[in-house]
């Protein structure tokens, strides 16, 4: 069916209007002033709200096996829960063991998304091992149009990869145009720092920031950095928590390493008092690595985003139960699955706390939250933006809204919400995938049969 936005103001990075905008065949065909719609046409009245592209998360775990769990989500869940906060594309972290086939891997993942996912949905491939046998299917994986990879330099012993398997990850990235994402954190120092900590007794949430301090993290940027630059490699640091790591990235920035940053809402909004708390072992369900940080790194991200030094906002979305995984960390907190579920929630906070506030102008919130990610994971300008020929991914948002987060509301398949009571101004009224209506005033009335897998190019040469 053929759909019709009405007098809505259109934001992209780079533009603020209102017109009208007309979808048809899934594209948007034309934008303009007093548009006509055929007969049977949907028509939504966007007056007095924005109206901007869909949002688009880099950085999400749904199926997930971790720490000897499982993610609560699945992409029935996890769809639903990206669309009511306005993710209309999700790119998942495939994070296979180093005893897995990357090819098994990648066909595991993408079955769990077909047919289930109410959104458009990509991957980044886990490389958690380098051999031959691995290189070959890598670069069968980048034939069937997955153009980034995933690499860690934490959790020895599980996804974690050595020196010499991040040269050739490193090296095989460039010669196929692939951008290499990295979660930079220096693996020895967090085992032996972890060893010392269980040795003296101290096993609570709140050692967790303890034994992977910022200085863990930024050497971890450091590292990739060096290797990085000596292939002349692209590459993107997930989740960057603290001003050590900022810094290590913008001084390989300023003597020519292609690298880009990205950083999570959480990250932004609560910091490392809230995983020590003791009372009922509440810490433990903020306990995520990197960890999060002293509030005074806050307005350092805050400042990044405005500034186009951090390129991109994400969640890591990666959701424990509290009652019954979480914890398994009483008495041992390295036992304590790593991760906070936010993917429903990250636009509307963004938008509460940076662009309500004067923090972030509109056009950084768009293209911190979008478009900043189309460009850098070949999807733009499919995704990402609003221009004819562009997927009808749109998001008509109501500014005006005023509401409370809630595990009690809540789609996200987990039994506690991270941000619970906060409140929000601003939410979708209206979300849109490929020009179908897929939300409406909150309430999901999408497909699951809507999700396609996006087939991406590469293009970091």
């Amino acid at each position: 069916m053929p759909l019709l936005i009405r007098n809505g103001e259109i934001v992209t990075p780079d533009q603020r209007y209102i017109a009208d905008i007309f979808c048809e065949n899934e594209t948007i065909t034309r934008i303009g002033k007093n548009l006509d719609a055929p007969p049977g046409s949907e028509i939504i009245d966007a007056a007095g709200k924005f109206v901007f592209p869909g949002f688009i998360d880099p950085h999400t775990h749904i199926y997930l096996p971790f720490m000897g769990t499982f993610a609560k989500d699945d992409y029935t869940t996890a769809s639903e829960a990206a669309l009511v906060g306005g993710t209309t594309t999700i790119i998942e972290m495939i994070c296979p063991s180093r005893a897995d086939e990357p090819l098994q891997a990648f066909e595991l993942w993408k079955s769990r998304a077909q047919g289930k996912s109410a959104c458009d949905f990509t991957f980044h491939m886990g490389v958690t091992r380098y051999d031959a046998a691995a290189e070959a299917q890598l670069r069968e994986i980048v034939k069937a149009g997955v153009a980034s990879f995933k690499i860690f330099l934490a959790y020895k012993g599980a996804f974690g990869i050595d020196d010499d398997e991040l040269w050739h990850t490193l090296k095989l990235a460039k010669s196929l145009g692939v951008i290499t994402t990295a979660h930079c954190e220096n693996a020895s120092a967090i085992a032996q720092r972890q060893a010392e900590l269980l040795a003296a007794g101290k096993t609570e949430p709140s050692y967790h920031h303890e034994s992977r301090p910022p200085r863990i993290e930024a050497e971890g940027t450091h590292h990739l950095m060096t290797f990085a630059e000596m292939h002349d490699a692209h590459v993107y640091v997930v989740h960057l928590s603290c001003e050590e790591a900022l810094q290590a990235a913008l001084a390989a920035r300023l003597r020519g390493v292609h690298v880009w940053v990205e950083t999570l809402i959480q990250y932004l909004l609560i910091d490392k008092t809230w995983a020590e708390r003791e009372e009922g072992f509440e810490g433990a369900k903020y306990v995520m690595s990197p960890p999060l940080r002293d509030k005074k790194n806050q307005k350092i991200l805050w400042d990044g985003l405005a500034s186009g030094l951090i390129s991109t906002l994400a969640t890591d979305h990666a959701p424990f139960d509290f009652a019954t995984q979480k914890s398994m960390g009483k008495g041992d907190f390295t036992k304590i699955p790593n991760g906070i579920p936010a993917i429903e929630d990250r636009v509307n906070l963004y938008y509460t706390h940076g662009v309500a506030t004067g923090r972030i102008s509109l056009h950084q919130f768009v293209d911190t939250a979008s478009t900043q990610a189309a460009k850098l994971f070949g999807l733009f300008p499919r995704k990402g933006t609003i221009a004819p020929g562009s997927d009808a991914d749109l998001v008509v948002y109501d500014p005006k809204y005023k509401g409370k987060l809630s595990v009690k509301t809540q789609r996200q398949n987990v039994d506690y919400n991270a941000f619970e009571g906060w409140e929000i101004t601003g939410r979708p009224a209206a979300v849109t995938v490929r020009g179908q209506v897929a939300v409406r005033d909150g309430k999901f009335v999408g497909d699951h049969q809507r999700g396609r897998f996006l087939k991406r190019e590469a293009t970091h040469f």
